[in-house]
Parts: structure tokens; sequence; C-alpha cells
């Protein structure tokens, strides 16, 4: 399975936002972001207005990072977002907010998604009573994920609630039982629920040349 190996942090500050790859460590003083907000490598510096295509190419790379897409991947869920009733940005969106990893992140159980990611394939999530261990299943509306580990790493995703709990909410397309490491989608995700601002319209754009 391809996956990015590389400093993630890097990536946050060629976008020129966090994107919350590592974490905790994105809200803290030791975030690289804060330190250094400049793009990685050698820059000469440039008043000089980025291009359209800059601009669209941007905000695809940002979107697929935050969910942890190869371009591969990521193209395979443009086409079947195209393929489907409805505004083509929008269901993009809706399937990548709907990820069995981001479920997992949004429910707040995952510090980063990445982790929500390592969760999946350790096999320790299970939909509608089915053990699940593909990170890019898209979960349907109406579908339960529990998570079923042992004590130790029970203790790890109930301390991640109480982390991310500080932090952040859980969104209101999901009903989570922490007592129990449940999350149910009671609701098809929209855009407004997507706390980073993306501009959908750009990637369609990209993809349709």
């Amino acid at each position: 399975m391809a996956r990015y190996l590389k400093a993630r942090c890097k990536l946050c500050r060629r976008e020129g936002m966090k994107l919350f790859l590592k974490g905790v460590r994105c809200v803290t003083e030791k975030c690289p972001f804060v330190k250094r907000p400049q793009p990685p490598g050698m820059h000469t510096r440039t008043s000089s207005k980025p291009s359209y295509y800059a601009l669209q190419l941007r905000e695809k790379q940002k979107v697929k990072r935050m969910y942890g897409a190869l371009e591969k991947q990521f193209k395979r869920f443009f086409r079947s977002a195209s393929k489907s009733k409805g505004v083509t940005g929008r269901m993009l969106l809706q399937l990548l907010e709907r990820r069995l990893d981001n479920v997992i992140y949004r429910s707040l159980f995952a510090l980063s998604r990445s982790q929500a990611r390592q969760f999946v394939r350790h096999g320790f999530v299970f939909i509608n009573g089915r053990r699940a261990n593909i990170p890019s299943y898209i979960v349907k509306e109406g579908q339960t994920i529990d998570l079923r580990a042992k004590d130790t790493t029970k203790k790890v995703i109930k301390e991640n609630i109480e982390i991310n709990s500080k932090e952040r909410s859980v969104v209101s397309w999901l009903e989570v039982d922490n007592a129990n490491l449940k999350a149910r989608i009671v609701r098809v995700p929209e855009k407004e629920d997507i706390s980073i601002p993306v501009n959908e319209q750009f990637i369609v754009e990209l993809y349709s040349k």
C-alpha cells in the first residue's frame, strides 16, 4: 500500500496553512509551521501573482494532503464524484469526509488521520459488526462504527478523546458514544462541516481540463 513517508510538517508549510497532520503537535508551539511559515526549500522573494492554474493546483494539493490520499487514489474519488448525482465538488468533499479513517478522526478517537489509518489497518475497527481494514472505505449514512481493541489500545483511544475534546468538537453529522467507542453517521456531511476552508470548484476545473 502506497503511503507518504516524508516529513508531514513540510506539507503544511508548502500549502501555507495548518492541515493538522500531526495531531496535538499542530496546536502547540512546537509546530514547525509556527516557527517557519514560509514554504520549504530555497526561495527568493517574489511579488508575482500566482497564475490561475497555480491556484487550482494548490487547492487540489491542499485537500489531497489533508485527507492523506495519493494522486491516483484522489483521482478515483474525483471520478466517483463526477459520476454521482449532484454537484461534483460537493460530492467529492462528501466522499472524502466519509472515508473511514476520517470518520474515526472526526469522532475524536484518533489524534490525526494517520493514527486513524493505523487503527483501521490493525483490525480494531468494525462497521455494523463486520471488521473493516480499508482506511479509504466510504461509510454510508446510518452505518455504525465501533472500535474493538485490547485494553492498552482502548486506554490510548480514551486518552485521545480527552485530549481532542480540549481542541475540537465532534462534527454535527456524527453521533458518538465515547463510553462504548462507537460512532454513527446520522446524515451526509456538507462543505460547511469542514473546518479548513476549501474551494472545491478549483479542483473540478483542474481535473476537467
